[in-house]
């Protein structure tokens, strides 16, 4: 007798892979004054692993662009840009929508101040940058998955920002479309 058996999904197997990427809104909170959003972007991967049927972790790299836009005089965009790793709980609330929420470190890649004449390097901000995330995710029955997450920063990022014992805190809401193999 012969039997053949198929390999099992990652579905299957309690594992989820999938890539993301989409809009952040970022801003720096705390005692940072005539600062406003700024715009820019989050991409990378992402694993949903199944504990049970209420809950799941999620783990994810991403490359994200954070900072903030310079309202005084001469202007300008702090650009903080980070590679993050979040790991999140996952609670499902109905079908295809969860609740989700953890920690986050992000790893600071550069940070710049622009101009439209300049790019200068930012001296002394932390290289890292611990923060708590959450925020809601819709999955379709094909795969394609849809979040929105605030994630509010916990380390004074500091640096030249800021005068000294002044504190700035990353802020972001981000905006996710993606696709779980």
């Amino acid at each position: 007798m012969i039997s053949i058996h198929a390999q099992k999904s990652k579905r299957e197997e309690g594992i989820k892979l999938g890539i993301k990427g989409g809009l952040n809104v970022t801003n720096l909170m705390g005692d940072v004054e005539e600062l406003s959003i700024r715009t820019s972007v989050h991409l990378g991967l992402l694993a949903e692993i199944i504990v049970s049927d209420n809950f799941s972790i999620q783990p994810e790299l991403l490359y994200s662009g954070q900072g903030a836009t310079v309202d005084a005089t001469g202007g300008g965009r702090i650009k903080l840009n980070y590679v993050t790793l979040p790991v999140l709980a996952k609670f499902p609330v109905v079908k295809g929508l969860s609740l989700e929420a953890g920690p986050q470190v992000g790893f600071l890649v550069n940070s710049k101040f622009k101009t439209n004449t300049s790019n200068d390097s930012i001296d002394g901000i932390k290289t890292l940058d611990f923060s708590v995330a959450a925020g809601l995710e819709y999955e379709l029955k094909n795969g394609v998955i849809f979040q929105g997450r605030y994630t509010l920063g916990l380390t004074n990022v500091g640096g030249t920002l800021v005068p000294e014992n002044d504190r700035a805190f990353n802020s972001a809401i981000q905006f996710s479309v993606g696709y779980l193999f």
